[in-house]
């Protein structure tokens, strides 16, 4: 039926110009103009967000790093504030790690002594010091992945 319905109608193209200027939000959304980095943490062998899980940040500086925050991931995998923000973020380079292997244990999951995966650590480089940096992990008990988010 979808296919049927969309084969009648027309694809929809803009009119060249039109549309929303760079950097402007469309109208009814909010405007933040806060610099911020933020997680998702998704289960991929449950299929579902997973709560729970310890995440901690740190800057690397001079060979060694500087933790910032702790956080623990809620209900919805998410932390329930940014990990970071601010007007402006320090340009660097930053560490996430994630205590997975505590959290599949939590969750029932049986382990190898050691896990697999016991704790994710991705490190990034955070280059515009008033962008949004948003990483979500996926994860699983013998592997995980990730990417720079919106």
């Amino acid at each position: 039926m979808w296919g049927r319905a969309s084969a009648l109608r027309p694809p929809f193209r803009a009119a060249p110009g039109a549309g929303p200027k760079p950097g402007c939000r469309p109208e009814g959304l909010p405007h933040n103009n806060m610099a911020r980095l933020s997680t998702h943490v998704l289960d991929t062998a449950r299929g579902k967000p997973a709560a729970g899980v310890e995440v901690r940040v740190s800057i690397l500086e001079g060979g060694s790093s500087r933790r910032l925050k702790a956080a623990i991931t809620n209900s919805d995998g998410r932390t329930d504030e940014p990990l970071l923000s601010g007007d402006r973020l320090t340009v660097g380079v930053y560490e996430l790690i994630f205590s997975v292997g505590a959290y599949f244990r939590s969750a029932g999951e049986k382990l190898s002594d050691p896990p697999f995966l016991d704790e994710v650590a991705i490190r990034f480089g955070l280059s515009d010091p008033e962008g949004n940096y948003h990483v979500p992990l996926l994860i699983a008990p013998h592997g995980y992945s990730t990417y720079r988010g919106s």
